[in-house]
Order: C-alpha cells, then sequence, then structure tokens
C-alpha cells in the first residue's frame, strides 16, 4: 500500500493506493476506486477490508479521503455535500488513468453506505467507470429527509440549516454535529437500541473499527444540499454499467437494505444482481470476517467478469 494525493480542484485528496501481490509496475492492472461511508475514512472499511481484498486478487485500488474530510484538503472541515462527493469520484479516475500500469478501460467502483450511493451517481455521469459495486449502500438524501419521518422533518431541518448558516456568516461558532454516542456504554446510558446506532458505536468508538480520521461528524450549516440530493436519481436512464449490490439480511434504521433493493429496481443496468447476506447487518459487512467475506465472494468474480 503506498499513500498517495490527488487533485480536486485547488484541494489535495488523501488516498491509499493499495497494488496487487507480486506487482510489476511494467504490466497493466484493472482498477477499482473505493468510496468509505459517511464520516468515515480511507483506513476503515473501505481500505483495509475491501482495498485490500481487492488488491489480494489482482486489482489497483483507490481508497481516498473525501473532501473536507480526513486527510484531505478543504475548510471549513466536516463539509458533507454531495456535488463535493461525487467530484471526488472523478478525479479519482483522472488519478489512476495517469498511471501507466493502470488499464483505463478496466476501471471500477466501488463504495460502503453513503459511498455507495454517491459511487452510483459518480458512474451515472462518468462513462470511464465500467462496473459498479455497493455494500450497504445508502441514499444519504433519503436518510436525511426521513429525519424523526414526521412529514415536515425535511423542512425543519433546512429551517434550521438556514438560521445556523446566517448566524454563522454574521460571526457565531460553527455548530459540528456527531452522529454517535461516545461509547457503546455512552449508547446505552441514553437509551438507545435502534440496531444501526448500537452497531455503528461499537464500530466507530471501540477498536473493532476506530481510527482517527474516522469521526462521524457533519458541519450542520453545509448540510443542505444533502436534504435535496438523491443518490439514486436518473438511475432508470443513465446508469447502464453492470451492478453488484449487497446488502445485510438483517434490516437497520438507516435503510440499506431497502435502499439496496430500490437501486436494483431503478437501475437500467442490464447486468444487475443483488446478494442478501442472511443473518448479517449493516456495520457486519464493514468488519465481520463471515460478513465482508460473503461480500467480497460476489464482488471479485463481478468485476472479473467486467473489468
Amino acid at each position: 500500500m503506498e499513500s498517495v494525493t490527488f487533485r480536486n480542484k485547488d484541494l489535495d485528496i488523501a488516498a491509499d493506493l493499495y497494488l496487487p501481490d507480486g506487482f510489476d509496475p511494467s504490466l497493466t492492472y484493472p482498477a477499482v476506486v473505493s468510496a468509505h461511508p459517511i464520516g468515515s475514512c480511507k483506513e476503515q472499511t473501505s481500505g483495509q477490508v475491501y482495498g485490500a481484498g481487492l488488491a489480494a486478487q489482482g486489482y489497483v485500488v483507490l481508497a481516498f479521503d473525501a473532501s473536507f474530510q480526513g486527510a484531505s484538503g478543504g475548510e471549513p472541515r466536516f463539509v458533507e455535500d454531495p456535488g463535493l462527493r461525487v467530484e471526488d469520484f472523478r478525479c479519482a479516475v483522472d488519478y489512476l488513468v495517469t498511471l501507466g500500469y493502470v488499464d483505463e478501460h478496466r476501471i471500477g467502483v466501488l463504495g460502503i453506505c453513503g459511498g455507495g450511493g454517491y459511487a452510483v451517481t459518480a458512474a451515472m455521469t462518468d462513462r470511464r467507470f465500467k462496473a459498479v459495486g455497493t455494500v450497504a449502500a445508502v441514499n444519504f438524501g433519503r436518510m436525511m429527509r426521513e429525519g424523526d419521518l414526521s412529514p415536515d422533518a425535511a423542512i425543519a431541518t433546512l429551517d434550521a440549516v438556514a438560521a445556523q448558516r446566517t448566524a454563522e456568516a454574521r460571526g457565531a461558532d460553527p455548530v459540528v454535529g456527531d452522529a454517535l454516542p461516545a461509547s457503546p456504554e455512552k449508547a446505552a446510558e441514553l437509551g438507545i437500541t435502534g440496531l444501526d446506532v448500537v452497531e455503528a458505536t461499537k464500530y466507530y468508538r471501540t477498536s473493532r473499527g476506530r481510527q482517527p480520521n474516522g469521526l462521524t461528524r457533519s458541519l450542520f450549516s453545509h448540510m443542505g444540499p444533502a436534504l435535496g440530493y438523491d443518490a439514486f436519481h436518473l438511475a432508470d436512464q443513465l446508469l447502464t454499467q453492470p451492478l453488484q449490490i449487497v446488502v445485510g439480511g438483517v434490516p437497520g434504521e438507516f435503510g440499506s437494505y431497502r435502499d439496496g433493493f430500490d437501486l436494483f429496481h431503478r437501475a437500467r443496468s442490464q447486468h444487475k444482481d443483488i446478494l442478501v447476506v442472511p443473518g448479517e447487518s449493516h456495520y457486519d459487512l464493514y468488519w465481520k470476517p463471515e460478513a465482508t467475506g460473503r461480500a467480497l465472494d460476489a464482488l471479485i468474480p463481478f468485476y472479473n467478469k467486467y473489468l
């Protein structure tokens, strides 16, 4: 693995480049861009699990930190803007095609959780991606709009975002929200019982998945674009690449199970498949060897066939 950077306009994007065993720069290899979940970083599941797993099977894998997050550049920090996130993917391909050992005609994309939604959006408008894989993909805009499930949840949130942005423009301190409790014990103390929040806390707040840049934070005043975003918009028209979807068979409140089926039905792709991993949850697909192994068992032959 090599640490590299590429540019997204005036920003340096930090990435880890995973190389196949026995790598020979005189040869050419297929490549996969691997995208982390919302609030995650390249050192977690997108890189150390799926990046490493694909590299072991002969792929060059570029796992990157999103703009304004992780080790990548951009101020203010913790911006979660779908337009910026999707442009990161295009710039990742711009970088890969400069590498003589990458076959520009065999580049795929993989996204986990919210990164899966962004991967789908990117592939719809960047035809250099020849195959699309998702693991526990979440349509982040859909999840944000649902909020507390009341009909006006999104409107109330947008009103609050507008007020906070105005306050910051006048000199107020920014509000940086943390999506998770500080520890599993704190989650229990707060009476949190939702499967996805509990398991996310166990992943991000313990040695199971904790990394310095996996902070699950977001800048509240910049959340407006996410509330107007649909990761799968126009998939029925523009998503024609082969598609492999992986979801856990145990649904949670973040909705990756139903989003996976929504994507499957919406996608125009003639070659598409959805794997439901029985008995495993959204976050099991981040780290648990039995779950990630099942996901890779589907993804590797998929990429082998279409890349």
